[in-house]
């Protein structure tokens, strides 16, 4: 439980200090901050200290959805999102917008194939998927994410992006190493070569999701405690709110909730603190669950 709910802690915390220097350069965040490492809200959205945007927000989204279901069912986590957007997030993804409108119009939880719909967005919520599925057959885990990734986000990279980061926690979750880690992450460059990582390293990661995970791959891989991995990559700029979600779930679910430091979680708005939680401790009690068709 400790993993599970460091994974979904985690998650929240990289989303609440990422969000301060989202969209900020390296050397613009160094101008003002020096070292970003507190939890201080501000940045483009102008947060509270300690809120967080639609990684965690959609997150919590779809584990609610599959809990009330009992399994993971297309119609309800898209109705889930249809939810989630009605209630005016501070921030959504144009993806994401389109998909959810889509889904609205026409009924249908799956948006086109789209080679322009390589963003992070799926994946930034996939957590729920992760803990839901622990113990499933993989192929059952594939289909499981792209059920909920097809709704929005419906693009070859993408789908393999997101099934090596579920897969990753997954792997921390059950107490693998960090070779075992990397060698998950070196299959998806097998895959796809554009995920290669340990070229140069990648700065003011975009939301395409191929500049995402290299830059979580290299923080986490590079560093050797939470703490250490999240500045690293939050202070990279770029979409930070994402790659500190990203990385903090695999980097929570690898060290645990207790490696989250405790001035992060105090500032970590305690409602979804709680939420977060009580969520992962219900999904990882139920798993495996079923797909719903």
């Amino acid at each position: 439980m400790e993993r599970a709910q460091g994974a979904y802690v985690g998650l929240a915390v990289g989303d609440a200090l990422g969000a301060s220097v989202e969209f900020m350069t390296p050397r613009e965040i160094q101008a003002q901050y020096g070292v970003h490492n507190r939890i201080v809200g501000g940045g483009w959205l102008k947060l509270q200290a300690g809120k967080v945007t639609d990684d965690t927000e959609m997150s919590l989204s779809l584990g609610q959805a599959i809990l009330a279901e009992n399994g993971i069912r297309d119609t309800a986590i898209a109705q889930a999102y249809s939810d989630w957007m009605r209630s005016k997030p501070v921030d959504m993804g144009n993806t994401v917008r389109r998909g959810i409108v889509h889904f609205r119009n026409s009924g249908s939880c799956e948006v086109p194939v789209s080679e322009h719909d390589a963003g992070n967005g799926a994946c930034m919520r996939s957590l729920p998927i992760a803990l839901a599925m622990l113990g499933a057959d993989e192929a059952l885990i594939r289909q499981a994410s792209r059920t909920q990734a097809h709704i929005t986000h419906h693009n070859a990279v993408s789908d393999a992006g997101t099934e090596c980061v579920i897969h990753m926690v997954q792997c921390a979750l059950q107490g693998g190493s960090k070779l075992a880690l990397a060698a998950i992450a070196q299959g998806l460059v097998l895959v796809e070569p554009l995920y290669d990582y340990s070229q140069r390293r990648q700065e003011n990661p975009s939301g395409y999701i191929v500049e995402t995970l290299r830059a979580v791959f290299q923080a986490f891989f590079a560093n050797e405690d939470f703490e250490a991995a999240m500045v690293d990559v939050v202070n990279r700029g770029g979409d930070a709110d994402t790659t500190g979600a990203i990385l903090g779930m695999i980097a929570g679910a690898y060290f645990g909730l207790s490696a989250i430091p405790p001035s992060w979680r105090k500032h970590l708005d305690q409602h979804i603190l709680r939420q977060c939680s009580e969520q992962a401790v219900a999904l990882l009690q139920t798993a495996p669950l079923e797909l719903l068709v």
